[in-house]
C-alpha cells in the first residue's frame, strides 16, 4: 500500500477512507476487550491529519484512543490564512466516524483543531494541523528519504515519547529467498532508517554483511518493550562479514539486538536461537520476531526460527535496558502433529479467554506458558485469520487456507481455544496460497466471509471458494486471484474489496467510484 517513487519521496497511497479502518478496528477493540485497556501500551495523541483530497476539499482522520468513552463526540474548526478567527465546520457533532470532508475552499493555507466534545460541551485545546490547498492536490503524505534508495518494510511507532508516531524502514528494497531455487547472493547490506512524519531523518542502522538480504534473514519490530512511552527496534544481528564462498551466511554468531528507538544504538544483545539446530540452510533461514502479552498486562518479545520442520520459540521481557527469558520451547522430539506446522507469519491472541495471548505458529498454538495447546496436524498454511468470525458462537474462531497438500480441510474453520475443526472443505486440496481473506463483505450472512484459492501444478489460480462464516459455500468467483485487499470505503459495516485500481461492494455487486 505504499511505493517510493524516483524523486524519492515515501508515499502513503492507501485511498483516503482507508483510515476509516483504523478508527473502526480501534473502537472495536475498545469496546469488545475489557482486558485490552489493562495492557501497557503506548500513548498516542490524536493523530490528526489533513490532506487535500480534491480540488475544492480536505479529508481529516483521527484517533479514536483506547480510554475514550463510548460517548465521545468531536467537533472541526477552521481558520484560514491571515484570519484570526476560527470557523466551526461541523453542523454536528461527529459521533459514529473518526474522519470528516471540508468542502467549497478556496486555494490557500488552512489551521484545523479537532476539539472533543462532551456533555454537548466543546473542551478546549485540542489537536491541530495546518494544510495548504492548491490547484494540484495531493491526497497523501510525502516523506523525503534520505538517499536514492527504496524500502521493504516500515515500522510503526512512537520512538521519542511525543505520542506521535514515527516509521522506521528497511532499505533497500531487495528480497532474497532462502530456498535453493530461488536463492541469490545479497548484492548489499540492509539499513534500518528513522524518520519522523515532518520527513525529518533521526538515524541509520547498518545490518552488515552478517544479515542477508531476505524478509526471513531480517526479522524486527517497534514497540514500547518496556513502559517508558517510548518504542524500542527489536531486530536480528549478526557481526562481520561471515559470508561464505558462495555468499550464504552459515557461520559466525548472532543475536536478538534491542536499539534505542531514540537514537538507534543498540543497548543490549542475547543470542538468537541456534542454526545448529536445524537440517539444513533453507530450514535455518526462517526467522520471524513477535510481541505477545504473555501475562495480559506487558509485552513480551517471542524469537522464532523456524518453519517447516524444526521450529523453536523464546520468550523475553524487556526490563531495565535487558532481556530476561520468560520460557523456551522446541517440537524436537514431539509427535508428528507437532512437526513442520509453522507459517510465514505469527498471530498473538488470546485465544482461551484468560485474559492472556496466546502464540499462534501456523496450524500450532502456543499457552502463554510456552506449552503447546493444541495442533490441527495439518501442516504449514499460507493464511490464516483470527477473531470472533462468526458471532453465533462463543469465543474465537480461526480460518486457515493451508498450502501443504490436503484430502480435505485445506480451507477450514476451527476452534481458536481448542483447535478443533468448524468445518472445512471436503475435497482435496493442492496448495491453498497466498494471502486469502476474512472479513465480513456479504451482508446476507452474519460474521465473516472467508475466501481461499487453490493452485494447479504449475503453481498459478486453480480455482477459489468464498464460505460463509458457517461454512457455506457463497461463490466460487475469482477474486483477485490470492486474496483481494479490503477497506471501509461507503460508511456501512461491510468491508469493500481493493482489485488492482478497483473499488468494489461486493453485494450488491457494485463497481464503486474513487475519492
Amino acid at each position: 500500500m505504499s511505493r517510493v517513487t524516483r524523486t524519492r519521496v515515501f508515499r502513503q497511497m492507501v485511498p483516503l477512507p482507508w483510515s476509516l479502518v483504523v478508527a473502526v478496528s480501534i473502537f472495536f477493540v475498545c469496546f469488545q476487550s475489557p482486558v485490552f485497556a489493562q495492557r501497557q501500551m503506548e500513548a498516542l495523541d490524536r493523530g490528526l491529519v489533513a490532506v487535500q483530497a480534491g480540488p475544492q476539499e480536505v479529508y481529516l482522520s483521527w484517533r479514536f484512543l483506547v480510554d475514550d468513552p463510548k460517548d465521545l463526540a468531536f467537533h472541526v474548526y477552521r481558520q484560514s490564512e491571515g484570519q484570526s478567527q476560527m470557523i466551526r465546520v461541523t453542523e454536528q457533532p461527529i459521533t459514529k466516524t473518526c474522519d470528516f470532508t471540508d468542502r467549497g475552499l478556496s486555494p490557500g493555507k488552512y489551521v484545523y483543531v479537532l476539539r472533543t466534545v462532551r456533555n454537548g460541551k466543546d473542551e478546549p485545546g485540542g489537536a491541530s494541523c495546518t494544510v495548504a490547498v492548491t490547484e494540484k492536490p495531493q491526497p497523501y503524505v510525502s516523506i523525503k528519504l534520505d538517499g536514492d534508495h527504496t524500502f521493504q518494510k516500515v515500522g510503526i511507532g512512537d520512538l521519542n515519547g511525543d505520542g506521535r508516531l514515527e516509521i522506521v524502514i528497511k532499505q533497500p528494497n531487495q528480497n532474497i529467498d532462502p530456498y535453493e531455487a530461488y536463492w541469490k547472493p545479497s548484492p548489499g547490506t540492509y539499513k534500518l532508517e528513522a524518520y519522523s512524519l515532518n520527513g525529518k531523518m533521526l538515524w541509520r542502522f547498518d545490518l552488515g554483511w552478517a544479515i542477508e538480504q531476505g524478509i526471513w534473514y531480517s526479522p524486527y519490530i517497534v514497540y514500547d518493550l518496556d513502559g517508558d512511552g517510548k518504542a524500542e527496534v527489536a531486530v536480528k544481528t549478526g557481526e562481520g562479514d561471515p559470508r561464505g564462498s558462495d555468499g550464504r551466511v552459515q557461520t559466525g554468531p548472532e543475536y536478538l539486538t534491542i536499539l534505542d528507538g531514540e537514537t538507534g544504538r543498540p543497548v543490549t544483545r542475547v543470542d538468537w536461537p541456534a542454526r545448529e539446530l536445524f537440517p539444513s540452510y533453507n530450514y535455518a533461514s526462517r526467522n520471524q520476531l513477535a510481541v505477545a502479552y504473555l501475562d495480559g498486562k506487558t509485552p513480551a518479545l517471542i524469537v522464532l526460527r523456524g518453519t517447516y520442520n524444526v521450529m523453536v520459540a523464546i520468550a523475553y521481557r524487556y526490563e531495565k535496558k535487558e532481556l530476561k527469558e520468560i520460557w523456551r520451547w522446541d517440537n524436537r522430539g514431539l509427535e508428528r502433529k507437532f512437526q513442520g506446522q509453522g507459517a510465514h507469519w505469527t498471530h498473538a491472541a488470546d485465544v482461551d479467554g484468560d485474559g492472556k495471548d496466546e502464540i499462534i505458529l501456523g496450524s500450532l498454538v502456543l499457552d502463554d506458558n510456552g506449552q503447546p495447546l493444541w495442533s490441527t496436524g495439518l501442516g504449514h498454511p499460507d493464511h490464516a485469520y483470527v477473531g470472533d468470525l462468526d458471532p453465533a458462537r462463543p469465543g474465537l474462531e480461526i480460518y486457515y487456507g493451508i498450502e501443504t497438500r490436503q484430502q480435505k480441510n485445506g480451507m477450514c474453520m476451527v476452534d481458536a481455544r481448542t483447535g478443533e475443526i468448524l468445518w472445512g472443505y471436503d475435497g482435496p486440496t493442492r496448495h491453498v496460497h497466498g494471502h486469502g481473506m476474512c472479513s465480513d463483505i456479504d451482508p446476507r450472512y452474519p460474521g465473516a466471509e472467508c475466501y481461499s484459492a487453490d493452485t494447479d501444478a504449475k503453481k498459478d489460480f486453480a480455482w477459489a471458494k468464498l464460505w460463509s462464516a458457517k461454512g457455506k459455500v457463497i461463490s466460487e468467483e475469482n477474486l483477485s486471484g490470492f486474496g483481494p485487499r479490503l477497506a471501509y470505503w461507503d460508511a456501512d459495516p461491510q468491508r469493500e474489496l481493493v482489485i488492482g485500481s478497483r473499488l468494489r461492494k461486493y453485494h450488491p455487486d457494485q463497481e464503486l467510484p474513487p475519492r
